[in-house]
């Protein structure tokens, strides 16, 4: 015999109230089967519901977890760190693949992570850049008062606080300098180089031998009719010491010279003077005079 949902209902709400069974139409196998029916439209009405609730509570859970994490990515400062070379040269790796080397007595401060929408570092002193190329998040350099963008590329930067200019020089690649105090942006193609004039605060562009700027990483110095005022400037920051010249000719006079950097400071003065009318006069270990004959 067939029933419909209603009076299927109504058996078992007789066989709920019953205390015994009567054979026939009520027995216990019958029954049974009604009982199974029941139950199995029972659970196909709530079981969906049942999954339908469990998905959304986990995709509300999914949603605020996502949304908490964004929110502690945005609102946590990120912890700064500060590499210090003193006398030695150092190689630094960044969080996104970037490789620094950084020359004898300069800093590099950088984020333990990179968030947001740009990857930014502070230079003092002298690094070869080699950046990792993410286009949706330029790569900044700041070196006292110029900022070095670029997206993916090889550079050096020399900007020791006792120079009179900050010089960006490229590699490889593409660059844009910028001066924030002025606006002034240059955008750089291989072999150029950015100089700002820290005194007269002016940018300009030179052309220059990029095996001479970064010949400090292959433990060489490389000066080519370079002015004693540079030279000295340049061998000051790579030993920690103040050289001074003590007359503006002899600051003016070029030469050409190539010494391996694991010379020392006096062996590389004592071959600079040679023939050339001028002498060095070690003050203490901080200070240098050279003075003419």
């Amino acid at each position: 015999m067939k029933y419909t949902e209603t009076e299927t209902d109504k058996v078992l709400d007789k066989l709920i109230k019953s205390t015994r069974s009567p054979r026939g139409q009520y027995s216990a196998a019958e029954s049974y089967k009604l009982l199974e029916n029941r139950l199995t439209r029972k659970s196909k009405r709530v079981l969906p519901l049942r999954i339908w609730r469990t998905v959304t509570s986990v995709a509300a859970i999914t949603l605020i977890c996502i949304a908490g994490w964004y929110t502690y990515e945005y609102l946590t400062p990120v912890e700064m760190q500060t590499i210090n070379t003193l006398a030695n040269r150092t190689e630094v790796t960044l969080p996104d693949g970037s490789q620094i080397m950084l020359n004898h007595y300069s800093s590099l401060t950088y984020p333990k992570r990179f968030k947001g929408d740009s990857r930014e570092v502070t230079l003092n002193g002298e690094g070869y850049f080699n950046i990792t190329k993410n286009p949706d998040k330029p790569f900044i350099v700041t070196a006292e008062m110029m900022k070095v963008q670029v997206l993916g590329t090889q550079f050096n930067i020399d900007a020791y606080r006792n120079n009179p200019n900050v010089r960006t020089t490229l590699i490889e690649g593409s660059v844009m300098v910028s001066i924030d105090s002025t606006n002034e942006q240059i955008i750089l193609q291989p072999s150029e180089s950015a100089i700002y004039n820290k005194e007269n605060k002016t940018l300009e562009l030179a052309v220059e031998d990029e095996t001479t700027t970064v010949a400090w990483q292959n433990n060489s110095f490389i000066f080519n009719k370079q002015t004693l005022q540079e030279i000295a400037r340049k061998l000051g920051n790579s030993f920690g010491v103040v050289i001074e010249i003590d007359n503006n000719d002899l600051a003016n006079y070029r030469l050409t010279a190539k010494f391996n950097n694991n010379e020392s400071l006096e062996e590389i003065l004592t071959l600079l003077q040679t023939g050339r009318g001028f002498t060095f006069t070690k003050i203490n270990h901080q200070k240098i005079i050279i003075s003419k004959n």
